[in-house]
């Protein structure tokens, strides 16, 4: 077999051309553009490609599909790619060891799923980054008044139209103030920027509702009461192709959801949650839980079970509740079936 491993980069990419069988290698500089790399492909005529995980791994594994060729793409946070107490490190031995890990089947991959499903999850990264920004800005805003001794109503009191037309008094432009009242500009400026961002995020929270209504899987997991389009579009995201995933371990492992696992002789224990995967899936999961307490039975019948009635189990239970939650939505789009209480679905399983 004759792999061609990638190590990319922004600018250059430097290709391993790979023998399995005798080792043979030789390598090649390339500029990181999609018809130089088309041109080498078509040169080495590789059974297999391989590449890292990383922002241009996309483009370049939808070149590779398109060439009908085999890609994998490698996981470089996991133990085989680690690299400890190594002399050497540059991109000609990155490149080998891929094509090395590759030939023995020793990488972990990672699944790259099709452009619109990607152009999907970055669309919702920007979602979540302009809520950030815009905390960012109230806080800087809090910071400010405190600066000033102003006091402003606690949490969202604070953001109120009343509240921010207070805020709009103080504020003025910066042609406006004297050297010792800037902070008035600052207020304004920020003011400014909170109602921009505010402005962005119902543009894109417009968007994402359509394109969730418009999608039968979000729909098929807005019948469990308490989940919403914003949980629903992550989970259908991320998953993507639920038949990749062979059982409700892998699901639970794929979101970082399960315990590690410590064994040594006799010993065999389990710790925290390995914390892997998608963290915004993770946490979405946990906060959903924690509201849908108090809209759907089997959100609590699971909690109160795991939580045993000891106040020190709370965390423990709820981090269950969301691996359970992800695993029943990942059934359901396996499936295509909506949402039926355990009671029920188990009535209809008997008859």
């Amino acid at each position: 077999m004759k792999i061609l491993a990638l190590d990319l980069g922004k600018s250059k990419t430097m290709a391993c051309v790979y023998d399995a069988v005798t080792g043979d290698h030789v390598y090649r500089t390339i500029r990181t553009v999609p018809d130089v790399l088309q041109d080498l492909i078509g040169a080495v005529r590789p059974d297999r490609v391989v590449l890292e995980i990383s922002s241009t791994a996309g483009w370049v594994t939808d070149l590779v599909r398109a060439l009908e060729i085999e890609v994998q793409v490698a996981n470089t946070a996991h133990q085989a790619w680690r690299w400890r107490n190594v002399r050497k490190k540059n991109d000609r031995v990155d490149a080998l060891k891929l094509a090395q890990l590759s030939a023995v089947n020793q990488l972990s991959l990672v699944h790259v799923p099709e452009r619109r499903v990607r152009q999907w999850r970055s669309f919702i990264s920007y979602r979540h980054q302009l809520v950030q920004r815009r905390t960012q800005i109230k806080n800087h805003i809090r910071a400010i008044l405190d600066r000033e001794a102003l006091l402003m109503p606690a949490g969202h009191r604070g953001w109120t139209l009343d509240s921010l037309a207070s805020l709009g008094e103080l504020a003025k432009p910066l042609d406006a103030v004297s050297m010792d009242q800037l902070w008035r500009a600052e207020l304004w400026m920020e003011l400014r920027a909170l109602e921009t961002v505010e402005m962005w995020i119902t543009e894109v929270e417009h968007k994402l509702d359509a394109m969730v209504q418009a999608d039968a899987r979000t729909r098929l997991l807005q019948t469990i009461p308490g989940v919403g389009p914003r949980m629903a579009e992550v989970v259908v995201a991320v998953i993507d192709d639920p038949h990749r995933f062979k059982n409700a371990r892998q699901v639970g492992s794929y979101a970082g959801l399960t315990p590690r696992q410590y064994q040594s002789g006799d010993s065999d224990r389990q710790g925290k949650i390995s914390g892997q995967g998608n963290n915004r899936l993770r946490s979405l999961l946990v906060e959903v839980s924690w509201i849908g307490l108090r809209y759907n039975p089997w959100f609590r019948s699971v909690y109160e079970r795991v939580r045993r009635a000891s106040p020190t189990r709370k965390k423990i239970a709820i981090v269950a509740l969301a691996r359970h939650l992800l695993i029943r939505c990942w059934a359901m789009l396996r499936d295509g079936t909506s949402w039926r209480p355990p009671e029920l679905a188990c009535a209809g399983a008997r008859t």
